[in-house]
């Protein structure tokens, strides 16, 4: 999985060994993939769920708070933990990606929110009861407080997020689509395809949320629509299959649970994703489009164009969009600009006119930042990647806190650059005394 750049940043402090946190004996509840649905997806409940990994500093200091809210909420508010170094699946599952990450599980239980609260007790137990009375305010309105999942169909689908294929509309909405597609083929009388219905629409609802509808689930009733049904060999229920456009189509072979199948729709949505763009900050927005829809940003400071020219400029952008496809699944922001035409943005860095090129590795939620040390290479960023990865790195704070100016520049032509002309001047009315005439003699 991802850490977010708070856990990359905050919590890069000395790894310990690997041991739960929770005992039996504490009021919070251990969480896996095995008791997890049954624990919190099926519960009329609401839980505050934290996130963690055992070699996480901050995970380690937010222990007792949480012990302690958890005791407090005893009866009223379930509250639990995932230790998500060990469960990625289920980390995944939620676009966990730094640690401690704290999500409260409320009325509709496939979107839970995040908590962006203190990590006191006294926070975390005033959060809960907060969460507590808008849910029993939605009840009051009519709103369901279960899993809210759309009411499932005869064909094992949810209304809104499980699209209907038919024999007329299966080419066009699956073969001719740039989307991957999860397709079940079902019979209404089937009774394993009825055990499916509701784990597939609640995967349905999370694949199109996690993916921005990149990866759809869709459902046929191979009962009626034969056609297509007959095409692809369907000859028992209920039968699952892949499809990516302008290739065969391939047989799923995972687990039966939403669990198995959003994290399948997830590794078919990275495999297929393309690598992020590779932008110029050409001005604010740029930057702030980026970064703040991304946990983590990536900045390259490139050399003057007259330092190296554009092959040596494109040889920098080669390297830079090599590490954006390979670390593509992160989904990280990517930026570069030209030393010199974003000197706030240097200085609050700490790169201030020289060293180029450089980089560095931005989380523009936390103002936190961490500098390149290595080489500007393909094996040297990696590295640097990779450590950010996997929670070590030293950080500071983006110039105090606060988003630099940024400056609005014209985009690079992509051409060698010019020195600017210099302007002839006439000299032949300038009247020169003797002196001159004398100390030009010599």
């Amino acid at each position: 999985m991802k850490p977010l750049l708070s856990g990359v940043f905050l919590g890069f402090s000395l790894l310990v060994s690997v041991q739960a946190f929770y005992s039996p004996s504490d009021d919070v509840v251990e969480l896996n993939p095995s008791n997890f649905n049954r624990e919190v997806i099926q519960s009329d409940n609401l839980w505050l769920i934290e996130f963690y990994a055992p070699w996480c500093g901050h995970c380690q200091r937010l222990t007792p708070d949480w012990k302690k809210a958890a005791t407090a909420l005893k009866g009223i508010v379930k509250v639990g933990a995932v230790d998500a170094d060990q469960h990625k699946s289920l980390g995944g599952q939620y676009g966990i990606s730094g640690f401690p990450t704290i999500k409260i599980f409320g009325g509709n239980k496939n979107k839970p929110e995040q908590y962006q609260g203190g990590r006191t007790s006294q926070a975390i137990v005033e959060a809960a009861m907060s969460a507590l009375r808008e849910l029993v305010k939605d009840r009051l309105g009519g709103k369901s407080g279960s899993s809210g999942y759309s009411k499932p169909q005869s064909g094992g689908g949810s209304e809104k997020d499980v699209v209907e294929l038919t024999d007329d509309n299966f080419d066009k909405m699956v073969l001719q689509s740039d989307d991957v597609w999860l397709v079940e083929f079902f019979a209404p009388w089937c009774g394993h395809c009825k055990n499916l219905e509701p784990e597939w629409a609640a995967a349905a609802s999370a694949v199109k949320e996690q993916t921005k509808g990149k990866v759809r689930l869709g459902a046929v009733d191979a009962t009626v629509h034969q056609a297509v049904s007959s095409r692809y060999g369907i000859r028992g229920f209920p039968t699952i299959k892949i499809f990516r456009k302008g290739e065969e189509p391939e047989d799923y072979q995972g687990g039966r649970s939403r669990r198995d199948i959003i994290e399948k729709a997830l590794d078919l949505f990275s495999d297929n994703a393309p690598a992020p763009e590779l932008l110029e900050i050409l001005n604010e927005d740029v930057l702030k489009k980026t970064c703040e829809d991304s946990q983590l940003c990536i900045i390259g400071i490139l050399p003057h164009i007259l330092d190296t020219g554009a092959s040596g400029r494109n040889s920098y952008l080669d390297v830079m969009a090599k590490l954006a496809d390979k670390y593509k699944k992160k989904m990280w922001g990517w930026l570069w600009a030209e030393a010199g035409s974003q000197m706030d943005l240097e200085a609050s860095l700490g790169i201030g006119g020289f060293g180029y090129p450089a980089m560095a590795a931005i989380n523009l939620r936390k103002m936190k930042f961490a500098l390149l040390k290595g080489s500007f290479s393909e094996t040297g960023i990696h590295e640097f990647l990779r450590e950010l990865s996997v929670g070590r790195g030293s950080t500071a704070t983006l110039g105090g806190g606060v988003l630099p100016k940024i400056h609005s520049v014209e985009a690079w032509d992509g051409k060698d650059g010019q020195l600017p002309e210099e302007e002839d001047y006439d000299l032949s009315d300038v009247e020169l005394d003797d002196d001159f005439d004398k100390k030009i003699e010599l």
